[in-house]
């Protein structure tokens, strides 16, 4: 039985699979596989101090149906977040109103990550679901780190 408080019509919609974040000790490794095996583009990298992380941004496919693929590596291996730690960091999902949806899933009982709506590496509005529930809000990814990705009007044209 689900413990999902029916309050209301869901004000948003998940669109698609917007990426997926693949870290390890060394991000060439992973590139060498993914960018010069299996022939990924590489789209562009972020470094952050803030969140420990040296990632190259790939994509899967053309146009507003492509995956990002996220080849990270942690700046410093002893430090938090361990980005590298687990090697499928995270999911990422498209959202067609990330807001309405952070609202909504908090009412619901979903624990976001710490802070809240921001702009992510590729430079979409983004938030966290928590891989854990708490006691205050019991719902969580289960173990996985999922992302929400602000859909750009192209994405929700081409996917809605």
């Amino acid at each position: 039985m689900s413990e999902v408080k029916k309050e209301g019509a869901r004000p948003f919609r998940i669109l698609g699979l917007q990426q997926i974040a693949i870290g390890g000790p060394d991000k060439q490794r992973l590139v060498a596989l993914w960018v010069d095996i299996l022939g990924l583009a590489r789209k562009g990298t972020f470094v952050s101090e803030r969140e420990n992380v040296d990632e190259d941004i790939c994509a899967l496919g053309e146009g507003p149906r492509a995956v990002e693929v996220d080849l990270m590596q942690p700046l410093d291996p002893d430090k938090k977040p361990a980005v590298h730690a687990t090697p499928l960091n995270h999911v990422g999902l498209w959202v067609d109103d990330l807001p309405a949806a952070v609202a909504w899933m908090t009412a619901q009982g979903v624990r976001f990550a710490p802070g809240g709506i921001r702009k992510g590496a590729a430079g979409y509005d983004i938030c966290f679901i928590h891989p854990k529930g708490s006691e205050e809000f019991p719902l969580g990814g289960e173990g996985v780190l999922i992302e929400l990705v602000q859909a750009p009007p192209e994405v929700v044209a081409a996917l809605a």
